[in-house]
């Protein structure tokens, strides 16, 4: 891998953060107005949601990248099903050590696993070319 493929993976990866980041703000402002209304109890249905909406938001933001660059033309639900196993592994593996931990968690997990995806792209287009 060059340095500029190298740079593209680091951009793409860190704006799929950024937009996992952004849709993860949105759903904890939805997750407190819902605590302190009177519907309280939407959040069984609301708490699920988390890694969700979380990989919804790395899907997005690699979606954009692609666009924008025209570098792929990638199926959603085949860029979305990376981030969300990556944010339900990251929600897996520390939700035994308290909720608190669980957004670090999945942006964490989140974007190891847009990078790997896109690591693993890179490796498919090389050995086709070859």
């Amino acid at each position: 891998m060059d340095i500029k493929q190298l740079w593209k993976v680091l951009i793409k990866t860190s704006v799929s953060l950024l937009f996992g980041g952004i849709f993860y703000f949105f759903w904890m402002a939805a997750a407190i107005t819902t605590f302190k209304s009177d519907t309280h109890w939407l959040l069984i249905i609301l708490w699920p949601l988390a890694p969700v909406v979380t990989a919804l938001g790395f899907a997005i933001g690699v979606v954009i990248f692609e666009r924008l660059t025209d570098t792929s033309k990638t199926k959603f639900l085949h860029i979305y099903i990376w981030p969300l196993v990556g944010c339900a592994g990251g929600v897996g593996v520390v939700y035994w050590f308290g909720p608190m931990l669980i957004v670090f968690a999945m942006l964490a997990f989140g974007t190891v696993s847009v990078a790997l995806r896109e690591f693993i792209q890179y490796r498919r287009e090389n050995q086709t070319r070859e």
